[in-house]
């Protein structure tokens, strides 16, 4: 808003609450303008913003603490009210904003529309008035230097009356407005924000009192203050000689005002306002320049924990890239060395079934040479049995000589046919036998390499969970590692940023103790100034009064003087002559002993006026002094209540930080437990599956086969047992 931004820059009795909050929790929006417009029609109602008796620092607790101000006076209407308390919510979501502002009835309701330009001319007419009046006094004081003799003083009292009416008039037109903008500088708690117009009032005052002042003495200080802003007055009037001159034409008149409306712009101030404003301004930079380095500390402060948690968040991020890292590495390397495994299985398996192929040739060719071995045995052993048989028949038929030699080579070839049929048949027997033996057992060796095969996957498959688990059990580990370490880096950061809001809040204490101390010196100084300049200026004041009572006794004394006179001419008229000398003794001795009780009451009035003076200043001045120990220490007692508000507001939040971070460990903590639990039983239930759909698998192929061989007529095959060269 205006008023703030030009009128006071750097103090906070136009700041909304939010605006002092986000020196410490950050960002605040539009609605800080709405909060300062309400705050300046208070101004401009009351002439002075509220908490403005008040020391910056504490009005900046204060605001950030109170409710919201209100307007003290009943005279202002309803609808101006609800204006001003529709301003001022302190919640920024309930403030209106300027566009439902310019809805309310106080804003839509009909009103003059000069009455701003009015009011700024007649102050402006009254501000010039007083220049005038001003300009002509020093004039004539410079005339009275110049001349070496005072002005005709009956002609100085009627011009001085004359401006004095004409000035009064003007006060007491404009003094009834009640919107006569607050032209104030703060000059601490003491202070108070002073019409303008009230101004110009004292100023013309006390100005009509210094022009018969000086008639009597001129005090060589206040004449250089005067001789500087006559000066400062005169180069604005375009006056640069003292010294009467010529009255300038229309034509240069018009020049002179278009370049000094040109050059300066024009101003409800006076010259002697301005000039004191000025002064009281450069005064004023101490104390602004205490403000504005307390707010830059306060952004100094939340810069600082910004840029900690910013520098606390990237570790953090950076710590859990970190992890997840390790645990992305973790999964990888668990994935490559389960593929490493299924590739060694799969090799296992190949070389497994190769070795079964070639011992399943190997366990063939074995049978097949034995029984080719047999067989070739059997064939010999037929041979000669065949061979003994036909010497035997020989031999019989040799001893038979009765039957005819054709008969006997009929009946020896029939024998013959006869033994080679019984062979071939035995022979044949046997390659039966022998190929069924061969079938047989090479079934059974099919139904050993199976379930060797069955074994080794069986093998396989719990390596394979074993690994799995022991990968998974490394894995829920590493977990718990980096859930602890974890913990314990959040633990430390939430130390790390609550030690440095406490270090920064420790300091923001400190300062500002050190800031009320000074205020608290400095206003003692002031006060202490003020006394120095009353005690100075008593004597002065004294002599006043002194001359005032002095002229009552010199004007009874010519009454006395007057009465005297017109007693003796009476008494000389109805006494006789021969009696004068005694009445005019009577009479004389009487004025004399009348003059003397005066002289008397003259001294005593003196004596009475300068004590009374005295006691009255000293006892102003105590009670100054009392009310101001009074006003510091309430003020010191509000800060230190307000820090110590604040640092428990801080050791809270602390504990509810605190808490709040146990809560969300102990909840991740309970979350990573429930995660280990549930993949642990994952895994059992999938190491139970899996080994049961192999076992189920392994029995139905074993079942099949088993049924196979029933139905090729091999019968049961479990108890079947090699010959011992099988097992060579």
């Amino acid at each position: 808003m205006a008023s703030p931004a030009n009128s006071f820059v750097g103090t906070p009795y136009w700041m909304a609450p939010e605006v002092i909050l986000a020196m410490d929790e950050g960002q605040y929006d539009g609605k800080v303008d709405i909060w300062s417009l309400g705050i300046t029609c208070i101004e401009l109602a009351e002439r002075k913003p509220p908490l403005f008796n008040m020391n910056a620092m504490s009005a900046l607790y204060h605001i950030a603490q109170n409710d919201s101000p209100t307007l003290q006076s009943n005279e202002w209407t309803d609808s101006f009210r609800r204006f001003v308390d529709y301003c001022l919510q302190k919640i920024p979501q309930e403030r209106p904003t300027s566009a439902e502002l310019l809805r309310h009835d106080f804003v839509r309701r009909d009103r003059p529309i000069r009455v701003l330009i009015d009011l700024i001319q007649r102050t402006k007419d009254a501000v010039r008035e007083l220049d005038n009046l001003q300009y002509r006094k020093m004039k004539k004081i410079l005339f009275q230097e110049t001349r070496n003799g005072p002005l005709n003083e009956s002609q100085e009292d009627e011009e001085d009356s004359e401006h004095g009416t004409s000035l009064n008039r003007e006060m007491d037109s404009l003094d009834s407005n009640h919107s006569i903008p607050s032209m104030s500088v703060s000059t601490g708690s003491q202070s108070s924000s002073v019409n303008s117009m009230q101004e110009v009032m004292d100023e013309s005052s006390s100005e009509l009192v210094m022009m018969h002042d000086d008639e009597s003495t001129i005090n060589s200080s206040s004449s250089v203050v005067h001789k500087k802003d006559h000066v400062f007055i005169r180069d604005e009037a375009g006056h640069g000689d003292p010294r009467p001159e010529p009255r300038p034409t229309q034509s240069v008149q018009s020049q002179a005002l278009h370049y000094r409306n040109r050059e300066r712009f024009a101003t409800i101030k006076s010259a002697s306002l301005v000039t004191r404003q000025i002064h009281e301004h450069e005064q004023e930079n101490e104390l602004r320049e205490q403000m504005s380095g307390y707010k830059r500390m306060r952004r100094q402060h939340q810069k600082q924990l910004i840029a900690l948690e910013n520098k606390l968040k990237a570790e953090m991020d950076e710590h859990r890239l970190k992890l997840q890292k390790e645990v992305e590495t973790h999964a990888n390397n668990s994935s490559i060395e389960l593929e490493k495994l299924a590739k060694k299985q799969v090799a296992i398996i190949e070389k497994e079934a190769k070795v079964a192929a070639a011992d399943e040739k190997k366990f063939q060719q074995q049978i097949l040479a034995q029984q080719k071995k047999d067989l070739t045995t059997f064939l010999e052993s037929q041979k000669k049995q065949y061979k003994i048989c036909k010497e035997k028949i020989k031999e019989e038929m040799n001893e038979d000589h009765s039957t005819p030699k054709k008969e006997k080579q009929e009946r020896i070839s029939k024998h013959k046919e006869n033994l080679q049929h019984t062979q071939a048949e035995e022979e044949a027997h046997l390659l039966t036998q022998q190929r069924l033996y061969y079938d047989k057992n090479c079934r059974f060796f099919k139904r050993k390499i199976m379930i060797k095969r069955h074994e080794v996957e069986q093998q396989n498959i719990r390596e394979e969970l074993n690994k799995k688990r022991t990968q998974k059990e490394m894995e829920h580990a590493m977990l718990i590692r980096h859930d602890e370490s974890t913990r314990e880096l959040e633990y430390r950061q939430l130390h790390t940023l609550q030690k440095l809001r406490m270090d920064l809040i420790r300091l923001q204490h400190q300062t500002e103790l050190e800031n009320q101390l000074e205020y608290n010196k400095r206003r003692e100084r002031e006060l202490h100034r003020k006394h120095v300049m009353e005690l100075r200026q008593q004597p002065k004041n004294l002599k006043a009064m002194e001359m005032q009572i002095k002229k009552q006794f010199q004007d009874t004394c010519k009454v006395q003087t007057k009465q005297y006179k017109a007693l003796k001419n009476h008494q000389l008229e109805v006494t006789p002559k021969n009696e004068h000398k005694t009445i005019l003794k009577t009479l004389k001795d009487e004025q004399t002993r009348k003059l003397a009780i005066l002289a008397e009451q003259y001294e005593q009035s003196i004596n009475e006026m300068m004590a009374s003076q005295a006691l009255r200043l000293d006892e102003a001045q105590e009670a100054e002094c009392q009310a101001l120990r009074l006003q510091l220490q309430q003020e010191m007692e509000l800060l230190n209540a307000y820090q110590s508000k604040i640092k428990m507001q801080t050791e809270a939040q602390h504990e509810r930080e605190l808490q709040k971070l146990e809560q969300r460990v102990s909840l991740r903590r309970a979350h990573l437990e429930q995660k280990i639990e549930e993949e642990l039983a994952a895994l059992q239930k999938e190491r139970s599956e899996r080994i049961k759909n192999l076992l189920e698998r392994q029995e139905r192929e074993i079942e099949t086969f088993d049924m196979e061989s029933l139905r090729m007529g091999f019968g049961n095959l479990v108890t079947l047992d090699f010959p011992k060269e099988d097992y060579r």
